[in-house]
């Protein structure tokens, strides 16, 4: 016996077919399409520092340019200014192509790594620092090779660049020694010419001139001190606000090296070769010149020497603006 079906039944079955396939085609269309995605592989770029690290270099040369900044300025006594503008890896060669003729390059080993490492600076910076460790006003002079006495001035310049670096460098455990002057030649045989090496530039800018200090560092550094720089520094470091409390007010507790002096001035050396006790010796200040009070080396205010009950004591007038050149 057939069943015959009315028409709203009819309608109904269509309906349902109609809406299942409705929703197959959704879902198929939500599915994202899947390809496979292949490039070259290109040996050249194998190794090659990635975002991560370079963030990693880049706080510490920051801490790097920082300290050389203030440390160099007090011993130059003038405006001094050095910041980070690259960290690249690049072949060795290449590196060497980008030094001028005339400069000075130093060798620097990397200790405990047992390494070289090339440091050069470009000459435009050196006869300022020398004219101002001679005495002079830190001008520019002519780009010519040093002589034997200003190679033997320069060298404690470097020496403080790689205090410093030592110091920024510590969270990997690198420390670096200088070594030694090498000539352009003598610096093609520190590593091999194709070697990758990480290259960092630093501008340094003075009154009256500016130049870049650059460094490059052996493969060695890149493909094992990175990987430490990434995995220490990587993470990011956050301390609850009962720790930061805790550690502000010890801070705060840090005794710090003062004193009230009047501004540094200039003796000829003669007068004081003559001076005997009793002997009064003349400044070149103004008679109502304030005194600087400084902190750990650096002037925050002017101020006045006054007394306090048996104690001496400084009244602060003015404070200081600190300048960057």
């Amino acid at each position: 016996m057939e069943k015959m079906l009315k028409q709203d039944e009819i309608d109904a079955l269509f309906e349902a077919a109609r809406q299942h396939a409705n929703a197959a085609s959704t879902e198929e269309a939500a599915q994202p399409e899947i390809k496979a995605r292949v490039v070259p592989y290109s040996f050249a770029t194998a190794g090659q520092i990635s975002n991560e690290q370079l963030r990693a270099i880049s706080m510490l040369n920051d801490l790097f340019a920082r300290n050389l900044t203030h440390n160099l300025a007090a011993w130059l006594r003038t405006k001094f200014h050095v910041n980070l503008v690259s960290a690249e890896q690049i072949p060795y060669n290449d590196f060497l192509l980008r030094v001028p003729e005339v400069n000075y390059m130093a060798a620097v080993r990397l200790e405990p790594l047992g390494v070289l490492s090339v440091l050069q600076l470009e000459m435009s910076l050196v006869p300022p620092m020398v004219d101002l460790l001679l005495g002079g006003e830190g001008r520019e002079g002519i780009l010519r090779e040093l002589t034997d006495i200003e190679e033997s001035i320069l060298a404690s310049v470097v020496e403080i660049i790689c205090r410093e670096l030592s110091m920024a460098w510590q969270p990997v455990g690198l420390s670096f020694n200088f070594e030694r002057r090498q000539m352009q030649t003598q610096a093609a045989r520190i590593m091999p010419v194709n070697e990758k090496t990480l290259c960092l530039s630093f501008e340094m800018r003075m009154p009256h001139s500016s130049g870049l200090l650059n460094l490059a560092f052996p493969a060695v550094v890149a493909n094992t001190i990175l990987r430490r720089l990434t995995s220490d520094w990587g993470r990011s470091r956050r301390h609850a606000p009962e720790t930061r409390a805790r550690m502000e007010s010890a801070a705060r507790k840090i005794p710090f090296g003062a004193s009230l002096q009047l501004p540094s001035v200039r003796v000829p050396l003669r007068e004081i070769e003559t001076m005997e006790p009793g002997s009064v010796l003349r400044f070149d200040l103004p008679a109502g010149a304030a005194a600087e009070w400084r902190v750990g080396g650096q002037v925050l205010a002017t101020a006045e020497a006054i007394r306090q009950g048996t104690r001496r004591a400084a009244r602060m007038e003015r404070r200081m603006e600190r300048e960057l050149a």
